[in-house]
């Protein structure tokens, strides 16, 4: 196969997983404690032996291929709600919840407390303390900013606050949670708790829109690049083709 063709058509398919990932950023912009995911790129092609690429292939090899995304894990901003069970986390670190497949981690605190007393994000899943599933029974309640939580004055759990090493691949599974492999997570001593406050996404609207108008852009590029090596490889069928005298 012809390297500038299969650089056409990795590029091609690079850029329309960029636009999914882009979507999703621009879809979550406004789910609280959402993190946005960045698109890495990588050379299609690389030369060899000092063998310099072609124009139409080192043309096509400059806007590379998604070789993965990473997280954005800056903070968002914090939104005062007033709500007692809206809680953000300042400074890095997630909150544990318990879910069907197995334990996530989110920095979205928007919690509440189910039928039977336990703390539990807004989907239903039980936010874990380092003992398991955290009950609250009475009121009031307070929360400190180490994420001790007191009822009427005396202690009715913690918060389980982690965070990862640096080389720690945490991978997006959908309503603002996140995995990672097994025993990863250590606490978080850097993490503080703000009660009666959300932090926003940190998606860059403007960013975005400007990202997936430049995506769209490169993928009708390489759409007719393919489309040139197409008409090419045609003519060359053709030309090869014995004539009948």
């Amino acid at each position: 196969m012809d390297s500038g063709f299969y650089a056409a058509c990795t590029g091609l398919m690079s850029r329309m997983d960029a636009l999914d990932t882009i979507a999703n950023n621009l879809a979550n912009s406004t789910t609280a404690g959402f993190q946005a995911s960045q698109n890495v790129f990588s050379e299609v092609l690389a030369s060899t032996d000092n063998t310099e690429l072609s124009v139409i292939n080192q043309d096509v090899n400059d806007y590379g291929v998604l070789s993965g995304t990473r997280l954005d894990t800056s903070q968002g901003s914090l939104q005062k709600t007033g709500n007692e069970l809206d809680l953000a986390i300042e400074g890095p670190g997630y909150f544990a919840v318990k879910t069907q497949g197995g334990e996530m981690y989110t920095r979205s605190g928007q919690f509440r407390v189910s039928a039977s007393g336990l703390l539990v994000t807004a989907g239903g899943d039980p936010v874990l303390g380092p003992k398991g599933p955290i009950q609250i029974l009475g009121e009031p309640l307070s929360i400190s900013s180490d994420g001790t939580i007191s009822v009427s004055g005396a202690v009715a759990g913690q918060l389980k606050l982690v965070t990862f090493p640096p080389s720690t691949p945490l991978q997006s599974v959908g309503s603002g949670y996140l995995s990672a492999p097994p025993k990863s997570a250590v606490p978080a001593p850097g993490a503080t708790v703000q009660q009666g406050m959300l932090e926003s996404s940190n998606v860059n609207p403007v960013t975005n829109t400007v990202a997936m108008i430049t995506a769209q852009r490169e993928v009708e590029t390489m759409r007719h690049v393919l489309t040139m090596f197409d008409t090419d490889m045609n003519k060359i069928a053709v030309q090869d083709i014995p004539h009948v005298s």
